[in-house]
């Protein structure tokens, strides 16, 4: 199976969190998405890793996503080592992306960073034909993604572009709200979190207006990149 973008994160919902718009939008244009989660996030205050894989398969649901994976690394201990970077070749050996997305560069959680590392250091390698991979006993041929594109989370970050995500935010929204017991649910007796408030949703709209104004559309969703951007026609940009 080839998939058009194949989006890792460090958690499940880090997708939806920072990306749900820009998913929705592609598979609603008939777009092949995938989404591998780097770890179960069980080290999350709220909730269980079980629980939370059930909520990843509703929230995939939601974007329209054709495929969705967890690699069970260590939550808040995975390394940056030979292991876990060929466990990401071949996820990206096995699907084929033209586009891979990451993990913010830089983060409030130390997660994050490292997982936009591992990922695009694993893009690369991935296109190397002396390094042997295998799923299921088969060894998996080389292949590279043309980009990778860094969504931006908690902390503000300068985008390099920015998507229209207008008509989709609302998908994002329901699909956050998946994860029910990581965001505010009335009535759920948990400890409280960062994200846990219903003040997160609104952050999260206002982030979304923030990337949106510069563009002249109502919401966006930025990305960073390690290499600048190409285009053939510039009057299709907004």
């Amino acid at each position: 199976m080839q998939l058009d973008v194949l989006a890792f994160a460090a958690h499940p919902d880090d997708v939806e969190i920072s990306a749900g718009g820009t998913v929705a939008g592609m598979t609603r244009r008939g777009k092949k998405v995938g989404i591998i989660d780097l770890t179960r996030g069980e080290l999350g205050t709220r909730g269980t890793p079980d629980l939370r894989e059930k909520e990843a398969a509703r929230a995939g649901d939601l974007l329209g996503i054709t495929v969705r994976e967890n690699l069970a690394m260590a939550d808040g201990f995975f390394e940056h080592n030979s292991d876990n970077l060929r466990a990401i070749i071949a996820c990206i050996r096995l699907y084929r992306p033209d586009v891979v997305l990451a993990n913010s560069l830089t983060d409030r959680h130390p997660d994050h960073g490292r997982a936009a590392k591992l990922v695009a250091e694993a893009c690369f390698l991935s296109g190397l034909d002396k390094i042997t991979v295998h799923r299921s006993g088969k060894v998996l041929p080389s292949w590279r993604p043309r980009a990778v594109y860094h969504f931006i989370q908690d902390y503000y970050a300068e985008p390099d572009v920015v998507v229209n995500v207008t008509d989709d935010f609302e998908t994002k929204m329901s699909a956050i709200k998946a994860f029910a017991s990581q965001f505010f649910q009335e009535g759920n007796r948990e400890p409280s979190t960062p994200i846990s408030g219903p003040e997160f949703f609104e952050f999260l709209k206002a982030r979304a207006m923030q990337f949106g104004r510069p563009i002249g559309v109502l919401y966006g969703e930025g990305f960073q990149v390690n290499r600048y951007i190409g285009v053939e026609d510039l009057t299709t940009l907004l």
